[in-house]
């Protein structure tokens, strides 16, 4: 991928990814950003294939356990998002790397869904340094992260580079919706970036 490809999908991931909170409806992807370009740590590479795909989320600072689904690429060509249901539920880009593979993953959620009121991610700008994440994967395994930064950001400013740019290790990426109301929407994202924890007695 070139690095005008590759910028213009990554621009348009990061829209699509946070349409999901109540903001404008989701854009389309470039036909780079669907097929896997190596274990660059970009967020078009690292599909479930090079890792377990994450199957559930545990956040017990702010009480998150929801179950994982997978995000692909609707019919349209736009990135899917969770459905807007009583019971809310995380997802997973699966053209981001899996967790515990080199790269970013990338899990996102609702703050609000609609007229059922608060989504999974309600809670995630209360996170602090150091909070832990847990994801279970679908081998059975648990890959352990800490936090290591909350950023409130505008939509406009969104740090496209700091979320899905290249990085030599596992780490995790959690995105919602923030701010005050716009519209239909929010006018920020909140963004949680978080790197791998050893584990502690104690955590399953």
């Amino acid at each position: 991928m070139t690095p005008l490809a590759r910028r213009a999908f990554l621009t348009s991931t990061a829209a699509v990814l946070l349409a999901g909170c109540g903001g404008p409806g989701p854009a389309k992807v470039s036909p780079e950003g669907t097929a896997g370009t190596g274990r660059t740590g970009s967020a078009a590479a690292g599909h479930a294939s090079a890792g377990s795909a994450p199957v559930r989320l545990r956040i017990p600072a702010i009480g998150v356990d929801t179950p994982v689904l997978r995000l692909g690429l609707a019919a349209d060509g736009t990135v899917q998002v969770p459905p807007i249901t009583a019971h809310d539920r995380a997802g997973w880009y699966r053209h981001s790397p899996a967790p515990g593979q080199t790269g970013p993953s990338v899990i996102l959620g609702h703050v609000t869904v609609g007229a059922y009121g608060d989504g999974v991610f309600r809670h995630l700008a209360e996170l602090r340094r150091g909070d832990r994440i847990a994801v279970r994967l679908a081998d059975g395994g648990t890959v352990r992260f800490a936090v290591t930064a909350v950023r409130t950001v505008a939509k406009a400013d969104f740090p496209t580079d700091d979320v899905y740019g290249n990085v030599d290790r596992p780490e995790l990426r959690l995105v919602t919706c923030g701010g005050p109301r716009s519209g239909d929407g929010y006018r920020d994202n909140v963004i949680v970036f978080a790197a791998p924890a050893p584990s502690a007695a104690g955590e399953r």
